[in-house]
């Protein structure tokens, strides 16, 4: 097994670790959107209580004698201007629109024209009583502030986004995971290519040396065999028979038709004789005695003679040197 495989996670584990990653980015997704929009509930509309205006009737006084009327000061009272009182609007609710910013219209105050105060000189009669209860201050109208704007169009493209990114994170882990898977099984493929040619290797390998153990073995035991047939022959020196093609002559004798014997041959006749030959392990000749005679008794006697004078090379059988017998036969020419 290769290091590349020990170092390497797990299939199981690499494959929780996405499948965890995306169950955490579907699950923001799914709370972002299923997050509300806060509605900010308007405020109670307050009425301005109306304003009470008492009438109070002074009471006359007794006649009096007349005296001399002075000239008084005159004060200008101007009277309290009446408020008017805004009619309550009630804005329209905002309504929520994809990417639109939806203002809420205000609709102006309208004051109304107030008629001009007539100026009142004070005189007795008309002259304010102390023991009068001072008319309540007027309420002064809250100013009804707009409602606040809410744009939800950046909350809707936040979700967007955030489903949009969990979207594309799931993917990328799907696309991660199947390339993973694809290289694992790219990288088994070749590993089973690579064990085979391996196994293949080894098994021809192993054929080859068995082949050769087998060979080597034959060819020891047909060394065997002939170290041991040529040990017993040596042992033996019983004598193998060669034939006068196989043997070779070390000394090649001179072989001469003798005078002595020309005298009871004619001219121009040809004798053959056959001689059988015991030549030893060093290629000497031992022993020669005639298998076929010429008919002249003096040729047979001087071809044994000359024949001696002659030494073979070593017959060998199984690389070993062995004592042989050879026929020569030999043709002589009467001169």
């Amino acid at each position: 097994m290769s290091s590349t495989e020990l170092d390497a996670p797990p299939i199981r584990s690499i494959l929780l670790a996405i499948i965890t990653v995306v169950g955490l980015h579907l699950l923001t997704a799914f709370a972002l959107v299923t997050i509300k929009t806060p509605t900010i509930k308007p405020e109670p509309e307050t009425e301005t209580p109306p304003v009470e205006i008492q009438f109070v009737t002074l009471p006359t006084k007794s006649a009096a004698p007349k005296a001399e009327v002075l000239p008084q000061e005159v004060s200008v009272q101007k009277p309290a201007q009446p408020t008017v009182e805004p009619q309550p609007t009630t804005p329209p609710k905002a309504e929520t629109l994809p990417k639109q910013r939806v203002k809420t219209p205000i609709e102006p105050v309208v004051k109304k024209k107030v008629p001009e105060a007539v100026p009142v000189i004070a005189t007795e009669q008309n002259a304010p009583d102390s023991s009068q209860k001072p008319l309540p201050e007027q309420a002064v109208p809250k100013k009804i502030s707009p409602e606040p704007i809410v744009d939800t169009s950046a909350a809707d493209e936040r979700r967007k986004e955030a489903a949009a990114q969990a979207k594309k994170a799931a993917q990328d882990a799907e696309a991660k995971a199947a390339e993973i898977e694809k290289a694992k099984l790219k990288e088994a493929e070749l590993k089973a290519v690579k064990a085979a040619q391996e196994a293949r290797s080894i098994a021809n390998a192993k054929a080859a040396a068995q082949a050769k153990a087998a060979r080597d073995a034959a060819e020891a035991a047909a060394r065997a065999k002939a170290e041991a047939e040529a040990a017993a022959a040596a042992q033996s020196n019983e004598p193998v028979s060669f034939t006068a093609s196989a043997a070779n002559w070390a000394s090649a004798p001179n072989f001469s038709f003798p005078e002595r014997a020309a005298r009871r041959a004619r001219s121009g006749d040809t004798l053959n004789v056959v001689l059988v030959l015991r030549v030893n392990k060093q290629g000497g000749i031992d022993s020669v005695s005639v298998a076929q005679s010429s008919g002249n008794s003096l040729l047979d006697r001087e071809a044994q003679r000359q024949v001696r004078s002659g030494k073979f090379k070593p017959f060998t059988k199984n690389g070993v040197p062995v004592v042989g017998n050879v026929t020569l036969p030999i043709s002589y020419a009467v001169p």
